[in-house]
């Protein structure tokens, strides 16, 4: 599972009609955004992970990847580009340069051809140094641009993150079947990992929260330590699988042994506020409105301190990303977003607790991507 020719070149296309006409050519450098037009990712998990390369659009349609030759050779699928301008940086012969000063030495083999042509960098990624190499760009918002395209999903980007969906399934049904007293948190982030990376057939990336919460510690988060479940525990798998960037993000909180009424309670008021999040999720409607909704039964209940953070937010190259769904958000749903429902209770005295689904926004409503089993046991 990967990036489509045809997703990028939809991309692509997406981006010009928004650019000025009288631009001839974008220089992209946010790796997301090489991945994201051009399906070109240094696999993280290789001795190239960090490195990057540069994306040549031109408005003819053509495309030029640039970097070194071991970035290029470590990306995790063949790019869409039309060339590849490679700087031979590692030949097991001599010693290597500065790696940046040979990503300069690929874009100065091509600046020569835009002399004289308008065109646009993303500056927010595009370092001093590189900008040296060409003449001076148009002004264009190109990096707030692409963020604000990334909100509608094509078909390839939604099939690559239902595959990190899957992904992440496994590893919540892993949970619900190995979860007991006397592991400890690294325990069960071993056995999550490998349950999920099983289920993704390669490679991923996985973090998030796979801490417990207790009556002392009722709100906590982060990778896993050394502690020791305990009866009366709740333990919060709240994590993400990335897969070429895109990632899964979703959440059940389980009881270790018998849960309080107390819990119980609190459990269901945040199903509910899921419920009614999902009641009004469709392209339209105003993400404070969502956020209303997911906090309605807690107000209701006269608890509305229970649930103290956002109800969800955007998911796909980023964590989290727009929309975000808090009360004073000016964020509007649109087709085509993958966003997350998240409500939570946290009281001291009784424990804490987050249940989330991942979702993609359409005209008519939402298909929901995430499909782990949510209940406290």
């Amino acid at each position: 599972m990967q990036l489509t020719e045809q997703g990028c070149q939809s991309r692509r296309r997406r981006m010009w009609e928004r650019l000025p006409e009288e631009i001839e050519w974008v220089l992209i450098a946010d790796p997301r955004h090489v991945q994201y037009l051009a399906n070109f990712w240094v696999q993280p998990l290789s001795f190239s992970g960090g490195e990057r390369g540069l994306l040549l659009l031109e408005r003819s349609g053509a495309a030029t990847l640039m970097g070194d030759n071991f970035a290029i050779r470590s990306a995790a699928h063949k790019p869409f580009v039309d060339e590849e301008v490679l700087t031979p940086w590692y030949d097991h012969k001599h010693s290597v340069i500065n790696r940046d000063h040979a990503l300069l030495q690929a874009l100065q083999q091509v600046a020569p051809r835009l002399k004289g042509r308008t065109g646009a960098v993303e500056s927010e990624w595009l370092s001093v140094a590189a900008a040296k190499c060409l003449e001076p760009p148009h002004e264009a918002e190109v990096g707030s641009l692409l963020r604000h395209l990334r909100r509608q999903k094509e078909p390839d980007e939604v099939a690559l993150m239902k595959h990190c969906m899957q992904a992440g399934d496994a590893g919540q049904a892993w949970m619900r079947e190995n979860l007991r007293v006397g592991l400890s948190e690294f325990d069960i982030y071993r056995g999550v990992q490998e349950a999920a990376v099983k289920a993704a057939g390669r490679p991923a990336l996985v973090y998030g929260d796979f801490r417990a919460a207790n009556a002392k510690l009722p709100k906590t988060g982060g990778l896993p330590t050394d502690y020791i479940l305990q009866s009366g525990d709740l333990f919060v798998l709240d994590y993400s699988v990335v897969l070429d960037g895109y990632r899964s993000d979703f959440t059940n909180t389980m009881a270790v042994g018998e849960p309080s009424s107390g819990v119980q309670t609190m459990f269901a008021l945040c199903q509910a506020g899921m419920a009614a999040g999902e009641q009004v999720l469709k392209a339209g409607v105003a993400a404070k409105n969502v956020h209303a909704a997911v906090a309605g039964p807690f107000r209701d209940a006269g608890r509305p301190e229970l649930f103290p953070h956002h109800a969800g937010h955007g998911l796909g190259l980023g964590h989290p990303e727009p929309p975000i769904l808090v009360p004073d958000s000016t964020d509007v749903l649109m087709a085509g977003d993958v966003i997350t429902l998240e409500p939570g209770a946290y009281e001291e005295g009784k424990g804490g607790m987050r249940i989330e689904h991942n979702y993609l926004i359409t005209d008519a409503g939402y298909e929901r991507l995430s499909n782990h089993v949510i209940s406290l046991t």
